[in-house]
């Protein structure tokens, strides 16, 4: 049994797709999973199993679809792998640059993509903002917030290849915290 880290993808977005997450962590508790835990009303799940990630995100997808009536995208990552985000710090943020984790988002993607649509992916230019892709997972710096700098409008999932469910970095290091991130 290991702790994962569950992130919905596109839900109480406005009132689209609308689910609670008192119901939500009931549902998953019914299928078996323990120490079920949320944060926020965004679709981030911490909790134990022996599933691996395919097979989570799997049984989460038919669970949301059963229970909820949504087809939902899920990304699912181990406790270290959220871990390891947090400890490598934010990675697209320019030198000199500040920290504000309210403009800081890490996209987690159900995949490394395509080395041959990365490079096709521009080079954002002065006053756009940053990204970096670790892995299968988008950093973006956004000093001007999600709608008013140029590379928060980019469209990620065809730049890609593959839908990712972004999340800032305060809501990553809680996520991480609850997840058993010893000292959060």
């Amino acid at each position: 049994m290991a702790r994962s880290v569950v992130l919905l993808r596109g839900i109480n977005v406005g009132r689209a797709k609308r689910i609670g997450m008192g119901p939500l962590r009931e549902a998953l508790t019914a299928r078996g999973y323990t120490d079920v835990a949320t944060h926020l009303q965004s679709g981030n799940v911490v909790l134990t199993t022996d599933l691996v990630e395919d097979g989570l995100a799997a049984d989460v997808h038919a669970c949301i679809q059963a229970d909820f009536g949504h087809d939902v995208a899920v990304a699912v990552r181990s406790a270290a792998e959220v871990a390891a985000v947090v400890d490598s710090g934010p990675v697209a943020l320019p030198d000199g640059a500040d920290l504000d984790p309210a403009r800081y988002l890490v996209t987690f993607l159900p995949a490394v993509p395509d080395p041959a649509a990365v490079s096709a992916v521009p080079v954002a230019g002065p006053g756009e903002g940053a990204w970096a892709l670790r892995g299968r997972d988008l950093h973006l710096w956004l000093p001007d917030g999600v709608l008013d700098t140029p590379v928060g409008s980019w469209r990620w999932d065809r730049l890609l290849g593959a839908p990712g469910t972004g999340r800032n970095w305060t809501t990553v290091t809680r996520v991480a915290e609850l997840a058993g991130r010893p000292g959060g």
